[in-house]
Formats: C-alpha cells, sequence, structure tokens
C-alpha cells in the first residue's frame, strides 16, 4: 500500500487476516452469519442528518456504511460509519443494545459494513452523533484497509485497485460524483436544445471518422474480422441524412495507442452532429455548452486548474491556426506556398517531420510545437488545413483550409467541430488521398467507407459537428492532474499475468524450498565487446545514479519514446527521454529504482530536453531485439553514486 512490507508486517497481516476469517466462522456458527442477511432498509444519509439537524435531533433514523474509526470504552463505544455521502459519528451503549449485541459489536472490525438504529442527537461537544438502539453487522471485512494516517498513496495501486481508493480517500468520490454530474449536466444541455440522444454500432468493419489505429477482434458468429469503433461521427451522419436534424451520442470509444496523462485507450466521446449549421453555429454551441456545465458543476464559470484562473464567463477568443502560428513563431504560413517550403521551414526550425508530410501537415506540427503550450484561456483555433481535415468542408474564400475549430483551454485540445462535408464526390477523393496515406505508412489514416458514401449521395444537408473527451473535460472541471484520476478503471498492464492481476496476489503459497528458475540462453546472442580501450579516467567522468521513477508517460506523437521524470537526489526533477516503448508501458515504471548517467548534455527530442541516459541490457533473442532496463534494490536512495 502506502509503504513497502517487510518480512515482519507480511507475517502480521497473514496473521491479521487469519484473525478475521476465524471471526466470521464464529458468526457462523452462532446463527449470526452476516452474509445471510438480504435486505437492510436505510431511512437517512449521513450528510442528510447533518444538514437537517434541527428537524432530527431527537428523532430515529437508520443509516448504514463502513465502519473507519472504533473508540471502545468499557459499557460504551464510539465508532465511525462512512456512507455515499460521508461519514457520522455513533455512540453505543451495553445498556441500549443489550450485552450479547455489544459484546459481539466489540469484536467488528474496520472496514466491516454496519447498519445502526438510533436517535440523532448533539455530544458534549457538539458533534452530530446517532445514540444506537440496534447494530447490525451486513457484511465481514475479511481484508484490512490501508493504515489510517496515511492512507492508500501508491498511485499506481489506487488505480488498479479502486474500490479501495473509494474508500479511503474521499476526494476520489467526490470527483467520481461530480463527474456523474457533469454527464448528466451535458444532457440537460443538450436536451433543452432540442437534441436527440441515439446509440450507435461499437464493432464495425471500417473504424473512421478520426485520425487513430482501431483495435481488432473477431466475429465469431459471422466468421469476420471487426474493428471497435474509434469515433461516434459517421454513423451520426447518416443519421442526419436519414432526418434527424439534431442528434448526439454519450458512448465509449478505442483508440490503440499509448497510455500518458491525458489519453486512455478506452475513453467516453460526446459528438453531436445539427442540421443546417456550420462551424460558426457550433461555436457557439460549445461556448455556451462549457460556461453552463462550470456553472453548474463548479458554481462558477471561472475556475481554477492546477493554481491558474481560468475564466469560461468572458467570450472565447477565436484565431485561425496560421495566425496563431505567426503571432507565436513568427511564421507566416499564408506565404508559404509548396511542401518542399513548409519542409525547409521544419529543418530550420529542428522540426521532425517524415517525407510523406504536406504542407498541411507541417503547419499542424508547427502549432502543436510552438501554440499550444500559450493556448491557457479559452481560445477557438480556426481554419485548419485540408490536409489534416478530410471530413470537413473546405472554406470557399481558400480551398486549401477547411471550417473546423479546435478548442483550446489550458493548453489542452478540448473539441473538435467542423462545418461537415456533405459533398460526396469531394468525400470520395480525401477518402482515396486517405488510403494512399495508410499505404505510405500511416497507420492512423481513414478508409473508403462505400456505405457512409453511399449515404452521402441520397443528400446530407449543411451540418455542424462537435466531438469532444469526457474524460479531459472532468480533469479540468475536478482540478484532476491525470485522466487516469477521472477514470472509475482506467487501462493497465497486469501485473505478472492473470494471477496476480491488479496487484493482487494468487492464495496458494508455492512451495519454500521449490528450485529457482533455470534461464536458458542458449537462443540469445549478445553484441561482441568493444575492442578499442577507453581510459580509466575518461570512463570514471561518467556519473552513473541511482534515480526513482516519479512519473512515466508516452511522448504524444512518439511511438517509441518515454518521457520520465525522475528523483536523482537532488531536488529537482530530471527529465530523461528513452526509446522503449515497444518493452514496456509506462505505468509498469513508475516507483521503480533504475540507473541513469546523469552528467551527459541535455538532448533535445520531439521538443523536450533529455537530460541524462537510463541504462539497458540489450540481446538479440532468434532474430528479435530483447530490451531489460537495469533495475536495482528499491532500498539503495535516490542520488546513490555508483563504482
Amino acid at each position: 500500500m502506502a509503504e513497502k512490507k517487510t518480512p515482519e508486517t507480511e507475517a502480521e497481516l497473514t496473521e491479521v487476516l487469519r484473525v478475521r476469517r476465524e471471526k466470521l466462522a464464529q458468526l457462523v456458527e452462532d446463527g449470526k452469519d452476516p452474509f445471510q442477511i438480504t435486505k437492510f432498509d436505510v431511512t437517512h444519509h449521513s450528510a442528510e442528518i447533518k444538514d437537517d439537524f434541527d428537524a432530527l435531533e431527537g428523532k430515529e433514523v437508520v443509516v448504514a456504511g463502513r465502519m473507519m474509526s472504533k473508540r471502545v470504552m468499557g459499557k460504551a463505544s464510539f465508532w465511525n460509519v462512512q456512507d455515499l455521502k460521508g461519514g457520522i459519528q455513533c455512540y453505543v451503549a451495553r445498556d441500549a443494545v443489550g450485552e450479547d449485541s455489544y459484546k459481539d459489536f466489540k469484536k467488528f472490525d474496520i472496514g466491516d459494513i454496519i447498519g445502526v438504529r438510533g436517535e440523532v442527537f448533539k455530544t458534549k461537544t457538539g458533534e452530530i452523533s446517532i445514540h444506537a438502539s440496534a447494530v447490525t453487522l451486513l457484511s465481514k471485512s475479511l481484508q484490512v484497509l490501508p493504515e489510517k494516517f496515511h492512507g492508500l498513496t501508491n498511485t499506481d495501486m489506487r488505480y488498479r485497485q479502486r474500490y479501495v481508493d473509494l474508500i479511503v480517500n474521499p476526494e476520489v468520490k467526490d470527483t467520481f460524483v461530480k463527474r456523474s454530474k457533469i454527464i448528466k449536466e451535458i444532457r440537460n444541455f443538450l436536451d433543452g436544445r432540442g437534441f436527440m440522444e441515439v446509440e450507435t454500432p461499437m464493432l464495425v468493419s471500417n473504424a473512421g471518422g478520426a485520425a487513430a489505429r482501431p483495435f481488432e477482434t473477431h466475429y465469431n458468429a459471422l466468421n469476420e474480422d471487426v474493428k471497435l469503433r474509434i469515433s461516434l461521427e459517421l454513423y451520426l451522419k447518416r443519421l442526419i441524412v436519414g432526418g434527424l436534424e439534431k442528434v448526439y451520442e454519450i458512448g465509449r470509444v478505442f483508440r490503440n495507442e499509448g497510455v500518458d496523462t491525458r489519453h486512455n485507450p478506452e475513453f467516453t466521446l460526446m459528438e453531436l452532429y445539427q442540421a443546417y449549421t456550420d462551424y460558426y453555429g457550433m461555436m457557439e454551441l460549445t461556448e455556451n455548452m462549457f460556461r453552463y456545465l462550470a456553472e453548474k458543476v463548479c458554481g462558477s464559470a471561472v475556475i481554477t486548474y492546477n493554481g491558474v484562473e481560468i475564466d469560461l464567463s468572458k467570450p472565447f477568443a477565436r484565431l485561425t491556426m496560421n495566425d496563431a502560428i505567426k503571432k507565436y513563431a513568427g511564421i507566416d504560413f499564408d506565404e508559404v506556398k509548396t511542401d518542399e517550403e513548409a519542409k525547409a521551414l521544419a529543418k530550420e526550425h529542428h522540426i521532425e517531420y517524415e517525407e510523406r508530410h504536406t504542407k498541411g501537415d507541417i503547419i499542424n506540427l508547427f502549432f502543436e510545437e510552438y501554440c499550444e503550450k500559450e493556448l491557457i484561456q479559452p481560445t477557438f483555433i480556426m481554419d485548419h488545413p485540408l490536409a489534416i481535415s478530410p471530413l470537413t468542408k473546405k472554406k470557399p474564400s481558400d480551398p486549401t483550409k477547411v471550417e473546423r475549430f479546435e478548442l483550446f483551454i489550458n493548453t489542452w485540445e478540448m473539441c473538435n467541430a467542423y462545418s461537415e462535408l456533405n459533398d460526396p464526390i469531394d468525400q470520395r477523393e480525401r477518402f482515396a488521398a486517405q488510403d494512399a496515406a495508410f499505404a505510405a505508412g500511416d497507420e492512423e489514416a481513414n478508409h473508403t467507407d462505400e456505405d457512409f458514401l453511399n449515404a452521402l449521395e441520397y443528400g446530407m444537408p449543411p451540418t455542424g459537428g462537435i466531438g469532444y473527451g469526457i474524460d479531459r473535460l472532468v480533469m479540468l472541471l475536478t482540478d484532476s492532474p491525470a485522466i487516469r484520476d477521472v477514470l472509475l478503471f482506467p487501462t493497465m498492464k497486469t501485473l505478472g499475468g492473470v494471477k496476480s492481476e491488479n496487484g493482487v496476489k494468487d492464495k496458494e503459497v508455492s512451495t519454500p524450498n521449490s528450485k529457482p528458475e533455470k534461464i536458458d540462453f542458449s537462443k540469445v546472442k549478445v553484441e561482441p565487446l568493444f575492442e578499442e580501450d577507453v581510459d580509466f579516467d575518461t570512463f570514471s567522468k561518467s556519473d552513473f545514479r541511482a534515480v526513482k521513477v516519479k512519473e512515466c508517460v508516452a511522448v504524444p506523437k512518439s511511438k517509441k519514446l518515454l518521457q520520465f521524470t525522475l528523483d536523482d537526489g537532488t531536488g529537482t526533477d530530471r527529465t530523461i527521454l528513452s526509446g522503449i516503448h515497444a518493452y514496456y508501458e509506462p505505468e509498469e515504471l513508475v516507483g521503480k529504482t533504475l540507473i541513469a548517467i546523469t552528467n551527459l548534455p541535455p538532448r533535445a527530442m520531439m521538443g523536450i530536453d533529455s537530460c541524462g541516459m537510463l541504462l539497458s541490457a540489450v540481446h538479440e533473442e532468434e532474430g528479435e531485439e530483447k530490451l531489460h532496463l537495469l533495475m536495482v534494490d528499491d532500498h539503495i536512495p535516490a542520488g546513490a553514486k555508483l563504482y
């Protein structure tokens, strides 16, 4: 949990778990098996009693929840019950509940689920409480909650065992209550504007509507390979063709990509489409929706994220993408005429690009490098290049651009919206260009969707559309630092196989005297040793240090790089990038102790300075390269020097 377990604490924990099971066995033997109880009628939650104390004082209430603390004092005891709305103190006396019942109560453990009936009163110290007349054990907790004062602080374990996180960290429960309210208010806002909520397929033959690589699976009954949807767009547009003028869907989509603080392979998307409007109409709707949500959920249109005030009450700023680049990078792409000129500018400014990229792609790369980090207050970025917008209408005044905007807040892309392309001939040409991009190596390109083209040929009215990730919106409105903080069950790499999924160990104990695993190195090939000598004085200048991984995320736009935030013992975080994403997922490295060379000059990669090098062991096995990071004992402190 919060601290590394020693053999002694492991033994103590095993003993506590044994005692709890013995208590349950005794309850069953005495005919008091809590798991036989099927129902318990609750009249109030804790917060309701506190909020309405004047009306409830002296009245009988029935509450139920988890015992979070307990003070036994001879013939009377105090304990705290935690329910959905918070916690409330309970007072139980032997004379009030009877000797046998009080004797049972004293054997209850922290974590047990308990029902209590009693009168509402206020103690001499002024705390609103319940004077119990009956106490019922509803469920026996056979596990031990994390230690009271430290709680469940290991971030990786919090995400893996969210049920424990919700029990011991009240602010986590508050976040997910607020998430539910956000989704409810999105529906209220759209329903108030006459939108109709619909549902569309998740398993599709052609995953389109976004630039992303899909997950693939097999449909046994039809004997067909299918994909999990990456977007909601193409089916919702079919409904606009069918005459449903205002439609929206809130649903899961799946993109086969890396995990970082703002991305999860499965996430919740909201998309809407409205006939007879354009992207200016979508700007009005988006601005009012975000302002409405902040006021309803946060109580004000002026919110704070990570200590920075963000004002959603004022009209949102508007900039074209080219004007934003001109403002923050000093380059006017309206004056750049060819792909070759754009690539020359990219080389000059150390912007990495691929040979297949066009001027439009490079404009987007410049925007990501120079502009996104500047966009804190709400800003609509408009008029994107045609090359990066295959489903959007061209601007009549400039056919190299499209009628599209993205809303940026807190440097994040919060929303993507279009004047939707409804010309089936133009759409077919765009799909063909995307097919060519896929053939050239772009795994995230769209593919031609013949049924969608057929729908467009029946005629789709001028239409505006919006899509945004609800998870990122929840991060903003709950001041949460990572997307995993707003997903109840985020995607996590299984630890040690199925039998220890989410850090829960298999209960079977291996034989103490079992032989260590024998490793077969007969198929392993290693690089030959360097023949050239390095003098000892030169080598000794390399500063090898133990470093602790505080955070590890995938670098956006890179399929190889992981970005490590490291404690190197200096008190200042160190950033090192390593091209090992093919071998490790970021979350499995958090908390590990690694070895790094810390006195190398900074090296810029993907616009990020990498200050050092992490050490790995590389070998070849049956023609395939294998890599293992060098990990050392966690007892070695950050900054320890290696000799």
